[in-house]
């Protein structure tokens, strides 16, 4: 089952967060091969974390939750709270398949939340800038409660309309990079 997970940091968090970091990529090398995406997102000077975003395959919503509440920057009271769903990986690859590659370009993960949208939807035009696309949904997988991207894209506002068609009920938009150790 592929998980969606957005831990978002708390105001006044960053000296923690960096303190932590070897200890949060150590933890995330533990689930190298269940990883779909991951990647840190900022506010909008592009160098303040707001958040991390993981994107994983775990055989279970109790192997999820442990997941994202073991994980050493939520531990340690660097996240403000966290969003944990179900998720569908409908363009079958993971971030590192991409192929816009690993660096170019401006990234954002987008968030369609709230008021079910209609019947889920095929991945929107311009799917080669898609670099992870899917519903997010309820535990059980039945119920579609939003839709989460990330996407490359010119601007914000570009990254936003890949969701406007969707019936959200409000979509965010957050500056996103590739996550994970720089080899």
């Amino acid at each position: 089952m592929e998980f969606f997970c957005y831990h978002r940091d708390r105001p006044g968090s960053l000296p923690l967060r960096q303190e932590l970091l070897e200890e949060h990529w150590s933890y995330m090398d533990r689930y190298a091969r269940e990883m779909i995406a991951r990647g840190p997102t900022f506010a909008a000077d592009g160098t303040t974390p707001t958040g991390s975003v993981h994107v994983v395959d775990l055989p279970d919503p109790a192997a999820a939750r442990a997941f994202a509440l073991d994980e050493p920057n939520y531990q340690a009271g660097v996240y403000r709270d966290v969003l944990l769903r179900r998720w569908r990986n409908l363009l079958g690859r993971t971030m590192w398949d991409f192929p816009g590659g690993r660096t170019g370009g401006n990234r954002y993960l987008v968030l369609g939340l709230g008021a079910e949208p209609a019947a889920e939807a095929a991945p929107p035009a311009g799917r080669d800038e898609l670099i992870a696309y899917g519903p997010l949904l309820s535990d059980d997988g039945t119920a579609r409660l939003g839709t989460a991207a990330l996407v490359r894209a010119p601007d914000r506002d570009a990254a936003r309309a890949v969701l406007a068609a969707d019936g959200h009920a409000a979509v965010e938009v957050h500056d996103w990079e590739f996550g994970g150790r720089r080899t």
